[in-house]
């Protein structure tokens, strides 16, 4: 065999090797990829935000190629999940939720307010619209009213903050009397729109979106406070600079135009 052809064999052995560690190369870098790409986040949040929620998730997904496992519950579900320990890698609730941080399991440093909720009234379509500019205004409103409606502050936080509000108008023995609770934000919106209850009390979003309503408006923060939808990482998280992520992407300027759209405050 000549001088020649054994080094062109060395030589071929080299390129092969080469190319054989390129290639291992290669796929561990694309397996790295592949594993950062399908991370999966898992988020637990209020039903009445599901679409808006729905809307930034996939926004989210889009820019970093994470995957969000969202469940959905009542806003008194939620904090109930919680407070037995059933907090996802990212948990939004409304407040009040003194009882749910009780249990340790969601990060107490990591509370980050992503929007708020403000409370509205709505009328019966076509119903002349009641005057809400004021606190004083809103007050008088509830006083004169025959009839209202809001969610049973036992199964959803829409009625819970519909009381905060009446006491801090100092009008809840005046009214309580004519106010009619119901189950969740449907049977408010169908009350009034057929004209059974002369006006709703509930969120200035998804669930004031009947067609048979007239949304008046927010009430001022004067008669109603907005209700924090706030965020937090579990204790145990998988992968916490993903799931910090999210979180600061729902609070993002990215996210407002969403919030904006749903009718919720973004946090400026």
């Amino acid at each position: 065999m000549s001088e020649r052809f054994r080094r062109c064999q060395l030589e071929g052995k080299t390129v092969k090797h080469r190319v054989s560690w390129i290639a291992v190369v290669t796929l561990a870098l694309g397996i790295s990829s592949s594993a950062h790409a399908q991370t999966r986040i898992t988020l637990l949040t209020p039903d009445p935000i599901k679409a808006d929620v729905d809307k930034l998730v996939q926004q989210f997904e889009a820019k970093t190629g994470d995957k969000v496992q969202v469940s959905y519950g009542t806003g008194v579900g939620t904090r109930r999940t919680v407070a037995e320990g059933g907090a996802l890698d990212v948990t939004l609730l409304f407040a009040p939720f003194d009882e749910a941080l009780k249990t340790g399991n969601i990060d107490k440093k990591t509370q980050t307010v992503v929007a708020r909720l403000r409370l509205a009234i709505a009328v019966k379509k076509g119903a002349p619209q009641p005057d809400i500019s004021t606190a004083a205004a809103v007050k008088m409103t509830l006083l004169n009213a025959k009839s209202i409606a809001s969610v049973d502050p036992m199964q959803g936080s829409v009625g819970g903050a519909a009381l905060l509000a009446l006491d801090k108008m100092g009008i809840t023995d005046k009214v309580k009397a004519k106010i009619k609770w119901f189950s969740g934000g449907g049977g408010v919106q169908d009350a009034v729109a057929n004209g059974e209850i002369e006006i709703a009390l509930g969120p200035y979003l998804s669930d004031m979106r009947n067609p048979g309503l007239d949304v008046v408006g927010a009430l001022p923060p004067e008669a109603a406070t907005p209700v924090d939808i706030t965020g937090w990482l579990s204790t145990n998280v998988q992968d916490p600079k993903a799931a910090q992520a999210l979180l600061d992407y729902l609070k993002s300027r990215d996210a407002a135009p969403v919030w904006e759209a749903a009718k919720v405050f973004p946090v400026r």
